[in-house]
């Protein structure tokens, strides 16, 4: 039985080799593809769990790919790059991305991200779909929140994290708990890898993300979603 169906996206072709034989060996379907283009083509006819795509590749580079991925599907994406830089990872996370792993990686955490991207935080069964908070509604359903009329977005992982910390309001969760809740016990030490994230949601739901009134920083802990929840 497979463990989930994969494409390698990347126009190295011993990147390409070295992680499909990787997965292979783990028990995963995969394919490859050496342009977004023909990811994008694989990723109709093969329906995979999950892509692992290559950001910077000459053509269709990766970002673009998975802005297309995302505008009607939600499968999971992990997003090689190869600097280990804030504003890569940003990036990726706005394209749409699950993850993001920094070129040249181990196989070991190139294998937990995978598992984690394929985890999907389950919803508690009395968890609203529509909730209000201040000035802010999130709808899990559509996988959006708004503010002032304007509805963006969220990436999956996104919609996870929100949900999880919707799920224990005026709470001070520690960055441990929320790493172990949404990506799985293979995390818990990636403090920086969770600012990232929480500095995404900020973006889409603050007026002002720099002194944020909902998600608020608990020095030395963790983070706090702030606020009274309203069903809709």
């Amino acid at each position: 039985m497979s463990a989930g169906r994969i494409i390698v996206v990347d126009d190295q072709p011993k990147i390409r080799r070295f992680m499909c034989s990787t997965l292979v060996a783990e028990g995963y379907e995969v394919r490859e593809a050496k342009t977004g283009e023909a990811a994008l083509e694989g990723i109709r006819e093969m329906r995979p769990d999950l892509v692992v795509l290559d950001m910077n590749m000459p053509g269709m580079g990766g970002l673009a790919v998975c802005r297309e991925i995302r505008k009607d599907s939600d499968i999971a994406i992990i997003m090689l790059t190869v600097r280990n830089s804030e504003e890569d990872k940003v990036d990726a996370l706005d394209a749409g991305a699950d993850d993001f792993v920094t070129k040249p990686f181990s196989t070991p955490e190139l294998m937990a991200r995978i598992r984690a991207a394929l985890r999907r935080v389950p919803s508690a069964q009395a968890s609203p779909k529509k909730i209000r908070l201040g000035e802010v509604v999130i709808n899990f359903d559509e996988r959006t929140v708004s503010r002032e009329g304007v509805s963006t977005h969220l990436t999956p992982k996104e919609l996870d994290l929100l949900r999880y910390l919707t799920q224990h309001p005026n709470q001070a969760l520690s960055h441990r708990e929320l790493l172990q809740a949404v990506w799985g016990p293979d995390y818990g030490d990636q403090v920086d890898y969770l600012r990232v994230f929480i500095k995404n949601l900020r973006k889409k739901m603050e007026a002002n993300p720099e002194n944020p009134q909902y998600i608020a920083t608990e020095p030395w802990v963790g983070y706090r979603l702030k606020g009274t929840l309203e069903s809709l």
